[in-house]
């Protein structure tokens, strides 16, 4: 690049910020380096510096945003707490990294409807908890719900342990209000169930990762909580078999709500972290939550454990208390911190498989840890098919990271393989972007450009995210 072209570049964007306190006050724009660098990054790897950090807190700011965006050809990339895992909110091609966490959070429940509408800061967790207040519940439970804003989970259709009974983000949308890439205000969808009015906009938005505008409000559906809960923990001294239950347990006509996997180096890992009283011998657990009518849990936890064990679990427990239960409960959400203490680096990824195909992911994985001498431990939520193999390593190490991108793509080449997909619910972003046409074929990957382009003519909204560009490969590395 010439610095002719640097210069005149550097002129362009100091142009363009002074527009922009035309209409956004000053105190919400921040252009130092140290704020910059502040928004350069999120859960993933790879940093990247936005010219702008704009915050955004009514649609109106939104929509003057991207009108100028779209005139100057400005990249816009959303972002709300940057918890993302496949680098959604990453500034790869500079621009204005458009922080919506600043927006008053706000949600209100219509009880009657069985809906709640809310903000795109609001809090995943909070929404849940004012669907309680009625006696409701919003299902999707991903990890981060305590800190990631439902704009966030919108963009990247975020699941969660629920998500085997009750489905992931998506299905819990039913109408939206989006600012279009030309800074339109539309609406989708609506405050009804049923709608088949014309095409399903709301559906193509939700995991669209900001590449086709910025969600500004969503109308959810909510449930009716259910009435008891119960948790069990089942041993297992093998993996296959674990999977093989998992499996019998899910064609008995028995949907539990959760049914998450710890493999032994997670089990030990949380003990080591923080006791729990897990098994530490075990090869595997399998910790399983039903939800319903007390009478009905109670007969299908007996069937459970009899499936369970005719299979050949070691033991399976029942817990006591509400107190007992949530101390399983915690000790699998320990999983990701205490694993961070092996090393000081892990890639987590989301590969997901058919049910049954289970046992043949963590065959393969075993091979992936042998083949490129890499440490891999599998959790997740094993009731759909939705593991999280975490590759440990240590970033400063620039030979063992070459070896876990390396791992990392036979992990997504395995799963393709199985029948299975790149991600169930961490989404694409600039992590799984070069593996794309793998799953999709050029085609498909073709079908999706096009619509992208449609959407965004001038190409601003969140480039870089889901397409792979010109010779694009994961890369852990700092190059």
């Amino acid at each position: 690049m010439s610095v002719v072209f640097q210069l005149r570049k550097e002129a362009d964007i100091l142009e363009w910020i002074e527009e922009l306190k035309s209409f956004i006050p000053e105190e919400q724009i921040k252009t130092t380096l140290a704020d910059r660098h502040s928004y350069s990054y999120d859960g993933s790897f790879g940093e990247y510096l936005p010219d702008a950090v704009v915050q955004v807190k009514q649609k109106e700011e939104v929509a003057a945003v991207l009108k100028l965006a779209n005139m100057y050809h400005i990249p816009v990339n959303p972002r709300g707490q940057a918890t993302c895992l496949s680098g959604g909110p990453l500034p790869v091609h500079g621009g204005i990294s458009l922080d919506l966490s600043q927006w008053p959070q706000h949600v209100e429940v219509f009880p009657d409807d069985l809906i709640a509408v809310t903000s795109p800061s609001t809090r995943t967790g909070k929404i849940n908890e004012a669907a309680e207040a009625y006696g409701l519940m919003y299902p999707p439970d991903p990890s981060s719900a305590h800190v990631a804003t439902i704009g966030g989970n919108l963009a990247e259709n975020s699941g969660g342990p629920r998500g085997l009974k009750y489905g992931v983000t998506k299905d819990f949308v039913i109408g939206l209000e989006l600012v279009t890439p030309e800074g339109e205000i539309i609406r989708t969808g609506g405050r009804t169930i049923k709608n088949v009015t014309g095409f399903d906009l709301t559906k193509l938005v939700v995991g669209s990762e900001g590449t086709l505008g910025v969600i500004t409000e969503a109308t959810l559906k909510l449930l009716p909580k259910p009435p008891a809960v119960q948790t069990l923990m089942v041993v297992f001294d093998d993996v296959r078999t674990a999977g093989a239950a998992i499996s019998k347990t899910l064609t008995s006509g028995i949907l539990p709500s959760k049914m998450e996997f710890m493999d032994q180096a997670c089990i030990q890992a949380v003990e080591n972290f923080q006791p729990a009283g897990l098994p530490v011998d075990a090869d595997a657990i399998v910790i399983i939550e039903l939800d319903g009518h007390p009478e009905t849990i109670a007969i299908e936890t007996e069937r459970v454990q009899d499936i369970m064990e005719n299979i050949g679990a070691v033991k399976s427990t029942i817990p006591e208390t509400e107190a007992e239960a949530a101390k399983i409960w915690h000790a699998r959400k320990q999983v990701s911190p205490a694993i961070a203490k092996i090393k000081p680096t892990k890639v987590s990824e989301d590969a997901t498989v058919p049910r049954s195909k289970i046992p043949d992911l963590m065959d393969r994985l075993d091979v992936i840890k042998e083949k490129h001498n890499v440490e891999i431990v599998v959790f997740g939520h094993a009731g759909d098919g939705n593991l999280h193999p975490n590759v440990l390593c240590d970033k400063r190490d620039q030979e063992e990271m070459r070896r876990v991108e390396l791992a990392v793509e036979d992990m997504f080449e395995a799963a393709i393989e199985l029948g299975g997909t790149l991600s169930g619910e961490h989404g694409i972003g600039t992590m799984k972007a070069p593996f794309m046409e793998m799953e999709l074929g050029e085609v498909g990957l073709d079908l999706m450009k096009r619509i992208k382009d449609s959407w965004d003519p001038n190409g601003i909204m969140n480039p870089g995210k889901v397409f792979p560009e010109k010779g694009q490969k994961l890369v852990l590395r700092n190059e």
